[in-house]
C-alpha cells in the first residue's frame, strides 16, 4: 500500500494551486487547504498579524501535504479504518470534512452495521468498517467510491452553483465526478451516456 505520505502528495497535484472562486463556499484555496483552515490553524505565513489571501497563496506544496496527513488523515483517525478504505476517504475528507465519514457511517449503515452517522471515526465505526471489509473484501472500497460520487451528484441536485463541479460545460464528467471514480473499479464508472442522463434535469 502506498504511505499516506504519498497519498497526500497525489491529493496535493489533484487539487492544484491557488484559486478563489466565488461558488467555491471554502473561499481562497491552495493545493486544497483553505484560508478557513489556515485561519483555523494560525498560519500567519507572511507575518502581518494576520491570516489572509496572501498567505494562502504563500503556501507550499510540502506544507500543504504536511497540514492534510497530520489534520485530515490522523487526527480524524483515518488511519483506524480498513487500508482499503483509506485513500479514498483520506482524500474526501480534505474535499468534504466530516461528510467523508458520514458517507462511509451511511453505507455500514445500510450493509446492516450499527453505526451512529456523526462523522467521526471512533470505535463503533472503525470496528464496523473492519468487519465490513472483511465480509466483503473487494466491495468495500467501490461501495465508498460509489456513495461517493452519489454525494456529489446529491449535493450538485441541491446547489445549483456547485453543478459546474460534477459536469463539465461540454455535459461530461466534472472534477468531482472523475475524482470519486478514480478510487472505483473501471467497471463501475459511469459511462458518458450514464453521467448525461444523470445531470440532464439540471438544463
Amino acid at each position: 500500500m502506498r504511505s499516506v505520505t504519498q497519498i497526500a502528495d497525489e491529493i496535493v497535484a489533484r487539487e492544484g494551486g491557488y484559486v478563489n472562486d466565488p461558488d467555491d463556499p471554502g473561499g481562497a484555496t491552495n493545493w486544497g487547504v483553505t484560508i478557513g483552515t489556515m485561519r483555523r490553524l494560525g498560519l500567519d505565513l507572511t507575518g502581518d498579524g494576520q491570516v489572509g489571501t496572501a498567505d494562502v497563496k504563500a503556501l507550499s506544496r510540502a506544507q500543504a501535504r504536511d497540514i492534510f496527513v497530520q489534520h485530515y488523515f490522523h487526527r480524524p483517525r483515518i488511519d483506524d479504518l480498513p487500508e482499503a478504505i483509506q485513500p479514498s476517504v483520506f482524500d474526501m475528507y480534505v474535499n468534504a470534512g466530516a461528510n467523508a465519514v458520514k458517507i462511509l457511517q451511511r453505507l455500514l449503515t445500510d450493509m446492516g452495521q450499527s453505526v451512529t452517522v456523526d462523522g467521526i471515526v471512533g470505535p463503533q465505526t472503525a470496528a464496523a468498517a473492519a468487519l465490513a471489509q472483511a465480509q466483503a473484501p473487494n466491495h468495500l472500497r467501490d461501495a465508498y467510491g460509489i456513495a461517493r460520487r452519489n454525494y456529489y451528484y446529491s449535493l450538485a441536485d441541491r446547489r445549483p452553483a456547485s453543478r459546474k463541479y460534477a459536469r463539465r460545460r461540454d455535459g461530461g464528467k466534472g472534477g468531482w465526478i472523475r475524482r470519486a471514480e478514480e478510487f472505483i473499479s473501471p467497471r463501475y464508472h459511469l459511462t458518458e451516456a450514464e453521467h448525461r442522463a444523470r445531470v440532464s434535469a439540471w438544463g
